[in-house]
């Protein structure tokens, strides 16, 4: 497996493919709701490949001068359970850490809160909807 961090175009064209399957095809997803404004071509992501195939991403968004807001954290169906998302994580974290950044929040599905808190992840919301999926957002410092 190979791990790259950046926003080159064929990197943020990779994220794309896993999120459109995941989210949108697998998970029935608005097309218009996973693709938001968010997605520039400045907009960083963490992608994992097993050889040339994009299997898993997240996308780094810095909400203020302290914080970094990872999002659409997705695995293909079946690469799930080896641990890929935590590596992705954990490199966007690395990533925050050298440009400063102190403190770590995702809005993460409720079926995903034990994921987020093996890694060090804190419930700090109530639940909510986003993008008519229940949420809570969770934190960590970094």
């Amino acid at each position: 497996m190979r791990l790259i961090v950046e926003s080159s175009k064929p990197i943020r064209a990779a994220a794309t493919y896993v999120r459109l399957s995941v989210f949108v095809i697998e998970r029935g997803i608005d097309l218009r709701d996973e693709f938001d404004d968010k997605d520039t071509d400045q907009e960083v992501y963490a992608v994992l490949f097993d050889e040339k195939t994009p299997v898993s991403t997240c996308r780094f968004e810095q909400t203020d001068e302290n914080t970094l807001k990872i999002g659409r954290v997705a695995t293909l169906k079946a690469y799930r359970g080896k641990g890929l998302g935590k590596r992705g994580l954990t490199a966007m974290e690395k990533y925050a850490k050298q440009l400063g950044l102190t403190k770590s929040l995702i809005h993460s599905e409720v079926t995903a809160e034990g994921f987020y808190e093996k890694m060090g992840y804190s419930v700090a919301s109530k639940p909510f909807f986003e993008d008519s999926v229940p949420c809570v957002i969770v934190k960590k410092d970094l």
